[in-house]
């Protein structure tokens, strides 16, 4: 994390980096990317940024999310954004959720206990309540399943506005994004499956892309008010996840990253495809 707060300083003089952390013992913040509620820890951010000295009375932010670090960020934009978000940056994110659990390390035990609650309960109040990878849990494969999903999801259902109500507030938030760019590993094998990186359904061998979604045509996040203004951006990596970070860091901090007055292009290499879908 140094090394990028080095590498924001070096492509933009002047910026100031901070760093999210959910414990100030670095085993501890590791255990919470394992063990936790999900919702408890957003409003835990959304709490110290707003009291932030610094970030609190910026015009707006520039926000990075590495891994499931990228949904939890967009759920920061959707709950709270304040301070605002200006470019949200999701890196090898899980965003449509996952079908599949991650294989551990041999020595991995805190991710092999977490895997174990999994696989005995997902939909467990007490797993959904403690096991992070369980509340970005969404399997699609059969109408009963989905239910369970919508049902018992504590976290990912919600940010998604997946269910009947839906909430406005979220819509609202994440349509006044400048840029919102997802980047997708192309040989991701964590992220179960890689397409939930840019909100892709998954259902056996289908996949069905963001734009012919009903979350993206009947725009229940604010995903196409979003597309419309060119600043929905799709971004694909070679590798397996996290692959070449540095690389895309650096791309990333260039281009959505920087100074307040700074302007963007528009996302237009695929405007057909987006007039023919919004």
């Amino acid at each position: 994390m140094k090394n990028i707060q080095a590498l924001a300083d070096d492509i933009h003089p002047g910026t100031y980096v901070h760093i999210i952390a959910l414990d100030e013992d670095p085993s501890q913040d590791r255990a919470a990317t394992f063990k936790g509620n999900v919702s408890d820890q957003v409003s835990k951010v959304c709490e110290e940024l707003a009291k932030h000295p610094i970030l609190s009375t910026a015009p707006a932010i520039d926000a990075i999310g590495i891994s499931q670090g990228g949904q939890f960020l967009r759920a920061y934009v959707e709950r709270c954004n304040w301070p605002q978000v200006r470019s949200l940056v999701t890196i090898g994110s899980q965003h449509n959720g996952i079908s599949d659990f991650d294989v551990c390390r041999p020595t991995d035990w805190l991710c092999k206990g977490a895997m174990a609650l999994l696989r005995l309960g997902t939909w467990s109040h007490a797993v959904q309540s403690t096991v992070v990878p369980a509340q970005y849990y969404r399997d699609p494969a059969t109408e009963d399943a989905y239910n369970k999903y919508l049902e018992n999801s504590h976290f990912l259902a919600d940010i998604n506005n997946e269910r009947e109500l839906k909430n406005e507030k979220y819509k609202a938030n994440l349509s006044k994004l400048t840029n919102f760019v997802m980047w997708m590993f192309e040989d991701d094998e964590l992220v179960k499956p890689k397409e939930s990186s840019w909100f892709e359904e998954v259902n056996g061998t289908e996949v069905i892309p963001l734009r012919a979604r009903e979350l993206y045509r009947e725009d229940w996040l604010g995903l196409r008010e979003l597309d419309r203004n060119g600043g929905l951006r799709f971004r694909s990596a070679p590798g397996t996840h996290l692959e070449n970070l540095p690389e895309l860091m650096n791309e990333t901090i260039t281009n959505y990253c920087g100074p307040w007055r700074r302007t963007f292009e528009s996302e237009m290499e695929d405007s057909v495809d987006r007039l023919e879908l919004v």
